[in-house]
């Protein structure tokens, strides 16, 4: 049954990378990208501050009488931006940008990917607020994840998305086993309810909404537990790089009509999942395990393997001056 769950949060992992990768260009189309210079390797610092800030005060705030609840508001409230936000990048690929509103006198216009993104914004801070089962979750952090992980993509070239995921693996490492305060995170997190952690349950039924869910599961036998839990970050931040390097790298075409841009990529994806499959392994042995050391290992692995071998030079693609 074990095998069963992890190969359903691999699913997610894999189709997450597959839709940013989806993403990637259209948003860059678009001017999403969140940084000026993304050749620079101090681009990826904010975001390194901002997620080893982050989990100390939500563990400060989730110490005080209602603090728990405020801080779910607030990381709902971002969510549903975040989702406004890349939904309407999302939809105004697909769909026209605009249409005339009758009477055309008066001049109104609507924008089909606007009222679209909106609406399903909408739907999925209800769903969060009012059902916040496991498969709510697991759909909300997908769809967070794949737009995370594309406008991130295009947001930092190959030597910041390189410099971004090797500092946030040491972090990781540190916080959960040194200084442990992410697994303190993770079951804060856990009540909350929220798609920070993707959930995959050994039955359909599982009731994530009950209390105790992270904490309750591991205080059991390994055996005996209902559920795999997987930081959403576990999904986005190895992704940075398969993005990165279908984004950035050249697309001339190396093996048929596939672009060395897209090999590449797709052996930093293939990397990640080295580093998830032996992630697995450790966490059958029941103790909490770092999934970012093993996860952006794997795909930084992956990528310097199949860039040497597909490009063959050792540029790897740092300068972009191939």
């Amino acid at each position: 049954m074990r095998g069963v769950r992890s190969l359903g949060l691999v699913g997610l992992y894999v189709a997450s990378q597959v839709a940013a990768l989806l993403l990637a260009l259209p948003f860059r189309s678009e001017g999403l990208a969140t940084t000026s210079n993304p050749n620079s390797p101090t681009a990826p610092l904010y975001l390194i501050a901002v997620i080893v800030i982050a989990p100390l005060f939500i563990l400060f705030f989730a110490k005080l009488n209602g603090g728990l609840a405020a801080i779910r508001w607030v990381i709902l409230l971002g969510i549903s931006f975040s989702l406004l936000f890349t939904l309407t990048a999302a939809f105004t690929v697909l769909l026209p940008q605009v249409y005339l509103i009758p009477p055309q006198e008066v001049g109104t216009f609507a924008s089909p990917a606007t009222l679209l993104a909106t609406a399903s914004a909408v739907l999925l801070l209800a769903a969060l607020l009012l059902e916040p089962q496991w498969w709510v979750v697991d759909f909300v952090g997908f769809v967070a994840a794949g737009s995370l992980i594309a406008l991130f993509g295009i947001s930092f070239s190959i030597l910041p998305a390189v410099i971004l995921l090797v500092a946030l693996a040491v972090y990781d490492a540190v916080a959960v086993y040194g200084t442990k305060h992410m697994i303190s995170l993770a079951d804060a997190v856990t009540e909350m309810k929220l798609p920070i952690l993707l959930v995959m349950p050994a039955a359909a039924g599982f009731d994530y909404t009950q209390p105790g869910g992270l904490k309750k599961q591991r205080a059991r036998p390994v055996e005996e537990r209902e559920a795999l839990f997987m930081g959403l970050g576990d999904v986005v931040f190895p992704g940075i790089l398969v993005v990165a390097a279908y984004v950035w790298l050249p697309s001339k075409a190396v093996l048929g009509a596939v672009g060395g841009n897209l090999l590449v990529a797709i052996g930093a994806l293939l990397g990640s999942l080295v580093g998830y499959a032996i992630l697995m392994r450790l966490v059958g042995g029941g103790n909490p395990q770092a999934g970012l050391p093993l996860l952006n290992g794997g795909a930084l692995a992956g990528y310097f393997l199949t860039f040497l071998l597909v490009f063959r030079t050792f540029g790897f693609g740092l300068n972009l001056t191939l």
